[in-house]
């Protein structure tokens, strides 16, 4: 029996390279439906789907229910389910286990930082390695996406303003991030593809505990980051609380929490990504993405 409100949201472009649309996943990897031909009534935007509100939810969950206009998978492309966020928020140091394998003490405040939407792509496109970088790295994270509009957020109603979550790679260049640019994280975080999110965005409602979902990344079908997020130094409510005293947060905003341990340069000798591995990022109940670099 599926809970009420459970929902797996995803964006997908058919064949012909065709605009995009809106659709359900019945599982993980599961039979897609075209929900913009169920509710044709309904935007082809995540973004302004999620500003409607649960009017819009509710005829999604009508149309999963129906069973109707189903699609083969085979025939069309993922997207990122969340493509046009008015922000991409991050976090630094945000795992216990992460903040041991680099020396460093916990945080006693969020580290926030942030993305541009351009560095965002789908969960099977390719991951471009810059020119300019050496030390291209992989950051497996789990990522929130905001439901509903708020400023000065309570921890206690935090959770009320997200919708769901989806599987982030935190694609990140080191070299920018830890040296050049005056060591401001920004460039580093945030070259085109830097960014790939999805398969879907899987609703609250079909989550059984976010604080308590394993989190693993493979490159080239090795093991390479492998917690839970049980881990989160600062979980959702409080990011949610914290971030919202700076900024209004709006529908389709997507928060990144922050990556465990494991990642490329602090290996020893470290290891960084080059053209032709491919990088697995997976979450439990979530799914998984899978993206070449080029």
């Amino acid at each position: 029996m599926r809970p009420a409100g459970a929902l797996r949201l995803v964006r997908f472009r058919g064949p012909g390279g065709a605009e995009p649309r809106l659709g359900l996943e019945e599982g993980p990897g599961g039979a897609l439906l075209d929900l913009s031909a169920a509710e044709p009534g309904l935007p082809r935007s995540t973004r302004a789907l999620l500003e409607m509100g649960p009017t819009a939810l509710a005829a999604a969950q009508r149309a999963l229910e129906s069973g109707r206009h189903r699609v083969p998978r085979g025939t069309v492309r993922l997207l990122a389910p969340v493509g046009d966020p008015q922000k991409v928020i991050a976090v630094g140091l945000n795992y216990r286990d992460h903040c041991q394998e680099q020396g460093v003490s916990v945080p006693k405040e969020p580290i926030i930082f942030s993305k541009f939407p351009s560095a965002i792509v789908g969960p099977f496109d390719d991951i471009v390695h810059p020119q300019d970088s050496s030390e291209v790295d992989w950051e497996v994270e789990l990522a929130a996406v905001i439901g509903k509009e708020g400023r000065h957020i309570e921890e206690s109603s935090a959770m009320d303003h997200v919708v769901g979550f989806t599987v982030a790679n935190d694609v990140s260049a080191r070299d920018w991030q830890m040296r050049r640019n005056g060591r401001q994280w920004l460039l580093g975080k945030t070259f085109d593809t830097f960014c790939p999110l999805g398969p879907a965005l899987v609703t609250k409602e079909a989550v059984a505990d976010v604080h308590n979902l394993r989190i693993r990344c493979s490159v080239n079908g090795q093991l390479m980051q492998d917690s839970n997020t049980s881990q989160l130094v600062f979980k959702l409510p409080t990011l949610i609380a914290w971030v919202s005293r700076f900024v209004t947060l709006v529908p389709g905003d997507i928060l990144l929490t922050g990556t465990p341990p494991g990642v490329g340069v602090f290996r020893k000798p470290p290891v960084f990504l080059k053209r032709g591995d491919e990088v697995q990022c997976e979450i439990e109940e979530l799914g998984t993405i899978c993206n070449k670099v080029v």
